[in-house]
């Protein structure tokens, strides 16, 4: 159990720890016995922190103080400025331990604590991000939220200095009205709790999400709204199956802009490849930098899909391109995948990924450095701007503005040849870079977003035909059935330096469940498949709900949470919901099981009111619909899968566009394995000596 982990903690005074350090060295708090390198980053700070567990609500009650709640994550650009400003000021860090208790959470790490105090913040203040500050009392009960505060005030944003003396006040003199904010809080996160289910969803939600997103679409930039801009892969997704159900070639061209314009911009990586977080701009120049695992798989899925939707090479380029990067760079010798690396790097946002003129000027022969620096548009001038003052510092952000067709012809070369000139200069540039000083890695392995890789190389595998990413999603799909669960055979959500723990969460069993799913497709072996559904029947066990249906967040653990939520809202990744409706079907037309069908409906159904109120908002959840409504299409591929005519078959089904389509190996034999998960297969024979496909539409 996640909580459980901090029992174990040595019960000292904030005094006692510093016990621990030489004389002169550094000094600790209670941070320094954790395995997240987030909660490690603030191991030193003055502040006398807790990590989040009884220890500190039972201090806090003890002293009769409210709690200070800061949740954040290693890679995060501004968790890093509110530590460099508040947590590691001595002022600042005497007046936190005067007024609170002070708790530290890792989002990643603990994701069920992050959504319920982010509702709060946005509730209570419109928006959401991270660093998450919330102050709440000894029994965790929010009265005061937001993210990022300076430590002076400002013009609109109260600073810390100001904020924690003003609390202080509140607390000693009128906290009878800080309850009753509680109160309101509470009634909010009760009545969030409630998913009563509504009509049945129709197929008229799939056109109202196309509508609204044909609405928002920026047709001059791709992507969605203004600015900031994040990828959203799943809105591509289901675009994508938009356009196979409907034909609308609207909807395939929207990906296409979009994609093609972030692989243009900046927030592609265009020296060592994959993506970062989110663009601050409307024209995707200027990236977050930080590059977080979730949206390197999400990514090169909804790259590899419209690759096969429309046939342009350069998404099956850009797809490679992130794998690349992830197999090269966020893979670990046990073949998980690290979680994230920091967008900063000698305290500075970005510098890692900045060019000056003079810098490619020393590494490529004069007129090849004037050719990049023109085709990715390194001003003497800069195009990136400093933090602090806003002015340009001359440093550059690669980029291209127009097609490397485009680009080729201005210049007086052909594609080829542009591509051959950019993929040799680009490993030069590459070779200097890696001497740099690099970013924080965080390289604790996370059970959901390694599901989500191994679902992205595992597809990547299959439409590419590529066995050396089979290869890395098997040996990451085995070390996490490895290591990543309990002697229940229950999983756990974290590994990091040879130790695993922490209670999972439904992301965690939908997500690696995708993962299974999808390479038992790759590859056929029927142990993937089993796992798939010993986990979702695991899931279902843990986290559904028999009365109203859909599936919880976590666990039932009242003392750890507020509230038992539901999650369904697609953001910056899928929700939990959302990925299980889907494995859900699949798992059901592969075994022709048709309570695993209904059991997937029950999730729709639960969560149709939230889907009425906005189609937008849940694209992921409406993509695992549009497999529901169908068509759908179960093929059956029969004998031995290295024969030329197995492979002459399923290059065919792999060559089409078939988002609906699951399919199923039958090796030769009386009673293969599959026979025992998909009965239906024992009937099924090869013809004439060769293989033979079974395909069969709508029942």
């Amino acid at each position: 159990m996640g909580h459980k982990k901090h029992r174990d903690i040595p019960m000292l005074s904030h005094e006692e720890l510093q016990t621990l350090a030489p004389d002169g060295g550094p000094r600790f708090n209670r941070l320094i016995f954790s395995s997240s390198p987030y909660l490690l980053q603030h191991a030193e700070n003055p502040v006398d922190w807790y990590p989040w567990g009884e220890e500190a609500f039972a201090a806090a009650a003890r002293a009769d103080k409210p709690i200070f709640l800061s949740i954040g994550y290693a890679t995060c650009h501004w968790c890093h400025v509110m530590a460099r400003e508040s947590f590691e000021d001595e002022g600042i860090a005497a007046l936190l331990n005067e007024v609170f208790v002070c708790i530290k959470v890792d989002r990643e790490e603990r994701p069920d604590l992050d959504n319920i105090y982010m509702s709060v913040c946005q509730a209570m203040t419109g928006h959401g991000g991270w660093p998450l500050t919330v102050l709440m009392t000894a029994d965790r009960k929010p009265f005061f939220a937001g993210t990022y505060f300076p430590r002076e005030s400002r013009p609109q944003m109260i600073g810390m200095r100001d904020l924690i003396p003003r609390v202080k006040e509140l607390w000693s003199g009128e906290r009878q009205g800080l309850m009753k904010s509680v109160e309101e809080v509470m009634r909010f996160l009760e009545a969030s709790r409630v998913t009563e289910p509504g009509a049945e969803p129709e197929t008229s939600l799939l056109d109202s999400a196309y509508e609204q997103l044909r609405e928002r679409f920026d047709g001059e930039n791709g992507g969605f709204g203004g600015a900031p801009k994040f990828p959203t892969p799943h809105n591509y997704l289901f675009l994508l199956r938009y356009f196979h159900r409907t034909g609308k070639s609207e909807a395939l061209e929207m990906v296409e802009r979009s994609l093609r314009a972030m692989r243009n911009g900046g927030i592609f990586d265009h020296i060592g490849y994959g993506f970062h977080r989110y663009s601050t701009d409307a024209n995707w120049l200027v990236p977050h930098f930080e590059k977080m695992l979730y949206d390197q798989a999400l990514m090169a899925m909804a790259c590899l899909e419209t690759w096969q939707a429309g046939g342009q090479p350069e998404f099956e380029r850009t797809a490679r391109e992130i794998f690349e990067y992830v197999l090269r760079d966020m893979t670990s010798p046990e073949g998980g995948f690290y979680s994230a690396e920091d967008a900063d790097s000698e305290g500075e946002e970005g510098r890692f990924y900045l060019w000056s003129p003079d810098e490619v000027e020393a590494l490529l022969p004069a007129e090849e450095a004037a050719l990049w620096n023109a085709i990715f548009t390194i001003l003497a001038e800069g195009n990136f701007r400093d933090e602090s003052t806003g002015a340009k510092n001359g440093r550059n952000i690669p980029h291209l503005n127009a097609s490397l067709e485009k680009l080729a012809s201005e210049h007086s070369l052909s594609a080829a040849d542009l591509e051959k000139f950019i993929d040799e200069s680009r490993q030069k540039l590459f070779k200097a870079r890696e001497a740099r000083i690099h970013p924080l890695k965080d390289d604790k392995i996370l059970t959901d977003w390694n599901g989500l890789m191994i679902a992205a190389l595992s597809r990547g595998a299959a439409l590419l035909d590529a066995p050396e990413y089979l290869h890395a999603a098997q040996k990451a799909s085995d070390f996490l059935w490895d290591r990543l669960r309990d002697e229940n055979g229950n999983l756990l959500k974290r590994y990091r330096n040879g130790g695993a723990g922490l209670t999972a969460h439904l992301d965690d069993y939908a997500f690696l469940c995708w993962g299974y799913l999808e390479l038992y497709e790759a590859g056929f072996e029927v142990r993937n498949l089993q796992r798939a559904i010993d986990i979702t029947e695991q899931m279902l066990q843990r986290f559904g709900d028999i009365d109203d249906g859909g599936l919880y967040f976590a666990e039932d653990n009242p003392y750890e949470l507020l509230v038992r939520s539901k999650e369904y809202y697609d953001g910056a990744i899928p929700s939990g919901n959302s990925a299980a409706m889907m494995n859900l079907l699949r798992i059901g037309r592969i075994t022709a099981d048709p309570a695993m069908e209904a059991r997937a409906f029950d999730i729709a159904r639960a969560g149709s009111r939230r889907l009425a109120r906005s189609p937008l908002a849940h694209t992921m959840l409406l993509s695992a619909l549009s497999l529901y409504f169908g068509p759908d299409m179960e093929l059956v591929l029969v004998g031995d899968q290295d024969g030329e005519s197995f492979r002459e078959l399923l290059r065919a089904a792999r060559s089409r566009y078939l988002p609906n389509l699951v399919t199923i190996h039958r090796p030769d034999g009386e009673a293969p394995e599959i026979t025992d998960i998909a009965p239906y297969t024992a009937a099924q024979k090869k013809i004439g000596g060769g293989a033979a496909a079974y395909v069969c539409r709508n029942y």
